[in-house]
């Protein structure tokens, strides 16, 4: 059974303490949070920072960003994202083997 979509909660858009206002002020769309929150091969992991819960990924419009939210309800599951920014992307580690003089 595949994981479903999750319900976004959004504040009003000219809320100015609203997640959607803070969101917009990294230059994220919020089809750009759901495009990250939506796919289903995006990890969730602890944010650094603040401890929240993250998602990492792509978005449709080429960005790679990290959406930070919280956790409202597990049925359905839905959540609200705290903020979005982007982020560099992940870089493949380099195996690299050092001579021995």
């Amino acid at each position: 059974m595949e994981p479903l979509e999750p319900v976004v909660i959004w504040d009003l858009d000219d809320e100015p303490e609203g997640n959607a206002s803070h969101i917009a002020e990294h230059g994220i769309t919020k089809d750009e949070v759901w495009d990250v929150v939506s796919n289903p091969d995006n990890t969730d992991v602890a944010s650094y920072s603040s401890g929240r819960p993250a998602t990492f990924g792509w978005t449709q419009t080429g960005k790679h960003i990290i959406v930070v939210w919280e956790s409202v309800a597990d049925d359905p599951r839905t959540i609200y994202p705290v903020t979005a920014y982007e982020t560099p992307p992940p870089s493949k580690k380099k195996t690299s083997r050092r001579r021995r003089k």
